[in-house]
C-alpha cells in the first residue's frame, strides 16, 4: 500500500505545468554533468587508466540502453545493413572514442571548470562544421547571421584566451591561507592540476569538442536513414566499446589496471556509466523533444557555474584569469549564436507564412476570376 506522503508527491509532480517540470530536469541535468566533470578528475587523480575508465563507463551505458532500444524501437528500427554498421563505426570512433579520449587527456591536465567551459563552444563549432558542409548558410545582411558570426567569434577568441593565456590565480587554494577546510594530506589525492600542462591540456580539451561537435554534424544524416535514436545510441556505444579495448590491448598492458581498488573507483565508473551516460541521456532526450534544442542549450553556462562551486569545493580547484575571461566570452558567444538560431527560425517561420498566405491570395484570385468569366462567349466575340 502506497504511503500518503509518497501519493500526495506523486499528484503535485502530476499536476506541475510541463515548463516547469522541463526547467527542473534541466537543472537536474546539469547537476549530474557537473558532478561527472568533478568524479572524473577525482578518478584520474585516484589513478583509474584513461582508457579503462571509457570502456567501463560505456560498457553500464550499453547495458542501460540495450533493453529500451530493443523493446521500445522495435516498430521504428529499420534492417540493419553493412552501410549502418560502417556509419555506426564512424559515430563510435568521433563520437566516443576520440570524443572521451580527447576529454580525459585534457581534464588530466587542466580542471573540471574550463573543461565544463570549453564545452560551452559546442554549438560554435557545429555552426562552422555546418557551413563548412553547406548544411547551413551564413546570411550577413540579416541580424541573425551576424549574430551567429559573432558569437563563433566568441567563442574561437575565448577557447584561445584559456589555451595560451593561464594569468595570476583569483581564487584558490593559495588564496585562502590555510582556511581551506581539507588537510594537507587529503590534497594530493584529490587537488587540481597545478603541475600539468595546461596549453597541451586545452588543446585535448578542443579536440574533445571538435570531435563532440562533428558527431553531432554526423548524427543528423544518420537519424535521418535510421530514426531509431536509442538504437543509434546502443550501437554507437558497442563500437565505442570495441574500439576502446584495442586500444587498450596495445596501449594498456597493465592487468591491474582493470582491477578495482576502492570503493571510490567504482562509485566514479558507475556514476559516470549510469548518471552521465544513461540516465542524463534520456533526461536530455525528453527535454529537446518538448522544450526544443535551444532551450537544453541555454542550460549549458549553468553547469560550468556549478562545476566551479563543486570543484573548488571537493577538489581544491584554483580559478586563473585567463580562464575567467575566456570562459565569459565563450557563454557571451554561446548566447549570440544560440539567439542568431532562434531569430533565423522566427524569420524562416515568417517567410513560410507570407508565402503559402499569398499562394493562398493567387489561388482565391484566380477562382475569382474564372467563376466571373461567362461560361459561354458572346454573340459579338463568335462574329
Amino acid at each position: 500500500m502506497a504511503e500518503p506522503g509518497s501519493s500526495s508527491l506523486s499528484k503535485k509532480l502530476c499536476a506541475m505545468p510541463e515548463r516547469t517540470k522541463l526547467h527542473l530536469a534541466m537543472l537536474a541535468l546539469q547537476f549530474g554533468y557537473a558532478g561527472f566533470h568533478v568524479v572524473s578528475r577525482a578518478a584520474l587523480n585516484m589513478g583509474i587508466s584513461k582508457l579503462v575508465f571509457p570502456v567501463y563507463r560505456n560498457i553500464i551505458a550499453l547495458l542501460l540502453l540495450l533493453p529500451f532500444a530493443y523493446f521500445l524501437e522495435k516498430k521504428e528500427r529499420p534492417a540493419l545493413t553493412l552501410s549502418f554498421l560502417v556509419q555506426f563505426f564512424l559515430l563510435a570512433l568521433c563520437g566516443i572514442t576520440a570524443n572521451q579520449g580527447f576529454y580525459l587527456l585534457g581534464l588530466d591536465n587542466t580542471s573540471p571548470t574550463f573543461a565544463s567551459a570549453i564545452q560551452n563552444s559546442v554549438p560554435a563549432i557545429t555552426f562552422l562544421m555546418a557551413v563548412a558542409l553547406r548544411i547551413e548558410q551564413v546570411r550577413i545582411k540579416r541580424k541573425d547571421g551576424i549574430a551567429k558570426l559573432l558569437g563563433t567569434l566568441a567563442c574561437v577568441g575565448g577557447a584561445t584566451v584559456i589555451t595560451i593565456y593561464k594569468g595570476p590565480t583569483i581564487y584558490g587554494r593559495s588564496t585562502l591561507h590555510g582556511t581551506y577546510f581539507m588537510n594537507q594530506q587529503q590534497m594530493p589525492i584529490l587537488g587540481d592540476a597545478s603541475a600539468k600542462n595546461w596549453t597541451l591540456g586545452c588543446i585535448y580539451l578542443i579536440g574533445h569538442c571538435l570531435s563532440w561537435s562533428g558527431w553531432l554534424v554526423l548524427q543528423a544524416p544518420v537519424l535521418k536513414k535510421y530514426p531509431a535514436r536509442l538504437s543509434v545510441t546502443s550501437y554507437t556505444c558497442f563500437f565505442g566499446v570495441i574500439q576502446f579495448l584495442v586500444i587498450a590491448a596495445f596501449a594498456e598492458r597493465n592487468l591491474d589496471a582493470w582491477v578495482f581498488h576502492s570503493g571510490g573507483e567504482v562509485f566514479t565508473i558507475f556514476y559516470a556509466g549510469f548518471v552521465a551516460s544513461g540516465i542524463a541521456f534520456a533526461v536530455q532526450i525528453w527535454c529537446i523533444d518538448r522544450g526544443g534544442p535551444v532551450f537544453v542549450a541555454v542550460y549549458q553556462p549553468v553547469q560550468t557555474l556549478v562545476v566551479a562551486i563543486m570543484a573548488s569545493v571537493a577538489l581544491g580547484e584554483e580559478f586563473h584569469l585567463g580562464g575567467i575571461l575566456g570562459a565569459i566570452l565563450i557563454i557571451i558567444g554561446l548566447y549570440l549564436v544560440l539567439w542568431g538560431k532562434s531569430e533565423e527560425r522566427k524569420l524562416t517561420k515568417d517567410s513560410v507564412v507570407i508565402s503559402s498566405a499569398s499562394a493562398d491570395h493567387a489561388r482565391s484570385g484566380i477562382a475569382k476570376s474564372s467563376l466571373a468569366e461567362p461560361l459561354l462567349p458572346s454573340s459579338s466575340e463568335n462574329v
